[in-house]
């Protein structure tokens, strides 16, 4: 029991975060606004972090890509 307790107390203290990760291709950058291939599952209102930490709402939903 005492094993037990000691692993739920290191479980609960463990805050490992999951982030998912979308490997995509920018298309053209113009006006403030990215046209990115490959981001199939995003939502409108989303948002997306690029690589380099900027962040940005999905707006425009087009089917081969998407405005951020």
């Amino acid at each position: 029991e005492e094993i037990s307790n000691i692993i739920c107390e290191q479980i609960e203290q463990d805050n490992r975060e999951v982030k998912i990760v979308n490997i995509c291709t920018v298309l053209q950058v113009g006006d403030d606004i990215a046209r990115i291939h490959g981001l199939d599952e995003v939502m409108a209102g989303e948002l997306v972090e690029f690589e380099e930490g900027m962040i940005g709402i999905a707006l425009n939903l087009e089917p081969n890509n998407v405005g951020i």
